[in-house]
């Protein structure tokens, strides 16, 4: 046994809640299932003072069906500006208790509050992450890839050049690669994806500890011409080792294919399933070649 900081004994194996004062604790809050709240998650909110959460209705209902009452909420979103931040961490210093929740899973994992508790530990408040639901963490666990080394990638961005650069890398990435993916956009996303690497096994799990919780298995190819995904989707992607042709090589199988008669897009087709590049990557390069060997004076179809 130990003493907390107001004297009292406590379990060496347990983290004290109320009893410390001026704390900062996240709670990972139910992803589906409330039956996944744990107990000391449940002592943790009802013993807050404040409690700082994504969606406060929301909140509101995850109390009532707890049975927490006359707790007060206030909004902490992703647009949570640093005046306010500032705001609560002077109340901690203060010595209020104050929890931190999201709509769904753990606080700080794709979520907002990272700003908040790194503030706070800054400036000497404890902070204590309390476990429980992560749809990254089942997702991975439900994949059955190896999952020493993954990379998770959160939302992906919805279009532009970040969209681009984040696909390329996550193509490029031999470890496992988590990422969340919506229902509309999920289509395009794992053709993109199968663009590069089609034989990539991968699984999308669906609606994590839900009614219809369901993990799709197949390659990259076969997932992507599946239609009318529905619910929420955590996509992994098993670990895989890019095969690249050396620019050179894949110049003079260009430069055979086009002396060959052949049609840019069939060579593009069929240059990106040697290479492991884009069908896109390989156009381009077929086009640019194309005009090397026109100012070199060579032939072209």
């Amino acid at each position: 046994m130990s003493t907390d900081a107001s004297g009292d004994e406590c379990s060496d194996d347990v983290v004290p809640t109320a009893s410390v004062r001026g704390q900062l604790v996240i709670v990972a809050t139910p992803i589906g299932n409330l039956e996944d709240l744990s107990p000391r998650a449940v002592k943790s909110l009802a013993a807050a003072d404040v409690i700082l959460a994504e969606d406060t209705r929301r909140t509101r209902a995850l109390l009532t069906h707890l049975g927490i009452t006359g707790k007060r909420i206030e909004r902490l979103d992703a647009h949570v500006e640093r005046q306010a931040v500032d705001r609560w961490v002077t109340r901690l210093l203060g010595g209020e208790n104050i929890a931190l929740v999201t709509d769904a899973g753990t606080p700080a994992i794709s979520d907002p509050g990272a700003m908040l508790v790194r503030t706070a530990a800054t400036h000497g408040r404890t902070v204590v992450a309390i476990p429980g639901p992560s749809a990254v963490i089942t997702a991975l666990a439900g994949a059955g890839f190896s999952a020493d080394r993954f990379r998770f990638f959160g939302f992906l961005p919805r279009k532009g050049s970040g969209r681009t650069e984040t696909l390329r890398t996550i193509a490029a990435t031999a470890e496992t690669v988590v990422f969340f993916e919506s229902p509309h956009r999920a289509e395009e996303t794992l053709a993109e994806l199968a663009e590069s690497s089609p034989a990539r096994e991968a699984v999308v799990a669906r609606e994590l500890t839900k009614v219809h919780e369901e993990f799709v298995r197949g390659t990259l190819q076969s997932l992507a011409e599946r239609r009318g995904w529905r619910g929420e989707l955590t996509v992994v992607l098993g670990p895989y080792e890019p095969v690249t042709t050396a620019p050179m090589d894949l110049d003079v199988r260009i430069g055979e294919l086009l002396q060959s008669g052949g049609r840019a897009k069939d060579i593009a087709k069929i240059l990106a399933e040697e290479s492991k590049l884009s069908v896109r990557e390989v156009y381009l390069r077929i086009l640019q070649r194309g005009r090397e060997l026109e100012t070199s004076g060579e032939e072209t179809p």
